[in-house]
């Protein structure tokens, strides 16, 4: 992995995460009972591996 490939996902995973927070923060789950919305741990690190999955598909691979 190159310095610009761990770049681009570590700010995906911010962003997924702030995304995720901001999912809870809004929308939420008022009854406790959504497994991934009910905690905003849950939706954070939802988030941030989303975010990061999302932005490793915009990393080019070398062709050999």
């Amino acid at each position: 992995m190159t310095v610009k490939t761990i770049v681009i996902i570590v700010i995906g995973v911010l962003l997924g995460g702030a995304v995720g927070y901001l999912y809870y923060a809004e929308i939420g789950c008022l009854s406790g009972t959504c497994p991934i919305t009910s905690k905003p741990l849950n939706s954070t690190l939802y988030g941030g591996v989303v975010g990061g999955l999302l932005f490793h598909t915009f990393v080019k691979q070398k062709k050999k």
